[in-house]
């Protein structure tokens, strides 16, 4: 356990930084590197006849949707750019492949970060971390493709207005850019659709469909560190949240995503400086790791303890 003393000492970790050219130029080659990606991946996908790279693909294009919700992430924060007008107009786009509206994810997130470790907390992505983590919960929200069929449900509220916002007041001009994302996902829908029926369904498919079915459980992975297996009745940062050190290609995946504590402590830091605050948070932090293997491993010791608690009370005996 953390002493008080040790938790209040930190204070680094809770100072704000404005974001600068160069952080912008930072976000700028992380677009541009994940749009180069995507096309390679597409690019193998439609034009190589070989399965294994094709597969490699729709692989590389998946996680590329999951990345740029990442992306989106930094977006919502108003950390990417120096002004904030660009960061709904490049955050929009970002979430089309997997139907996350940027709005509704800000609106959703932000209150996340406020009620934290409360009966508050709403995490647009999240799943109940105080449930026991089981095999079937992780297999259950790896394989969450029902967000994709609520994403679609919020689609036909939108069109005649009827969608409202579900936890808590919001500005009646959030809930019109709500309505308005919406409302334009119905575009690349209706374009599949359309593709799909003129005979060229071969693309949706192998530029979308496929991809999907990567980048919700890659998302999820991405996703699950941030809060499970820690405090999360506690409201103090370092005890709610972890961080994993890992590689530098982790970091980059993830756009951060690694550095939580990093990012909950001072969330309008850009994500690209969030490094040299990791090694506060590992002297102080009670939830961190190496790697994300390490931290995989730790989720899996706990799945097969409580899948064997589970069969030991099946069968009476004491636990």
């Amino acid at each position: 356990m953390v002493s008080d003393a040790g938790r209040s000492a930190p204070q680094i970790l809770f100072q704000r930084a404005k974001v600068s050219a160069a952080d912008e130029r930072a976000f700028l080659g992380k677009l541009a590197a994940a749009a180069l990606i995507w096309l390679f991946g597409a690019l193998l996908a439609l034009g190589v006849d070989a399965w294994p790279a094709r597969v490699v693909g729709v692989v590389l294009m998946g996680c590329m949707y999951a990345h740029w919700v990442e992306l989106q992430h930094q977006c919502l924060h108003h950390s990417a750019f120096r002004r904030a007008r660009p960061h709904r107009l490049v955050g929009v786009p970002l979430g089309v492949p997997m139907l996350v509206s940027y709005s509704h994810y800000r609106v959703r997130h932000l209150q996340h970060h406020r009620y934290l470790g409360t009966d508050q907390d709403s995490e647009f992505f999240g799943f109940d971390t105080r449930q026991p983590v089981t095999w079937r919960m992780l297999l259950r929200e790896c394989f969450a493709f029902d967000r994709l069929g609520a994403a679609a449900a919020d689609i036909v509220r939108c069109w005649p207005g009827r969608w409202q916002y579900d936890l808590g007041q919001i500005a009646e001009a959030r809930r019109r850019e709500v309505i308005a994302e919406y409302r334009m996902f119905t575009l690349p829908i209706a374009a599949a659709v359309a593709l799909t029926a003129l005979g060229h369904g071969d693309l949706v498919l192998w530029l979308w469909l496929l991809p999907l079915l990567v980048a919700t459980p890659v998302h999820f992975l991405v996703e699950l560190p941030e809060h499970i297996l820690c405090e999360n009745a506690s409201t103090d940062v370092l005890l709610n949240t972890r961080s994993i050190t890992g590689s530098w290609f982790s970091t980059w995946f993830t756009n951060g995503n690694n550095l939580h504590i990093e990012h909950h402590a001072a969330m309008v830091v850009p994500i690209n400086r969030l490094r040299e605050r990791h090694e506060t948070t590992l002297r102080v932090a009670k939830h961190t790791a190496r790697s994300y293997p390490e931290f995989y491993r730790a989720v899996m010791r706990e799945a097969r303890m409580n899948g064997r608690a589970a069969r030991l009370r099946g069968t009476g005996a004491d636990v």
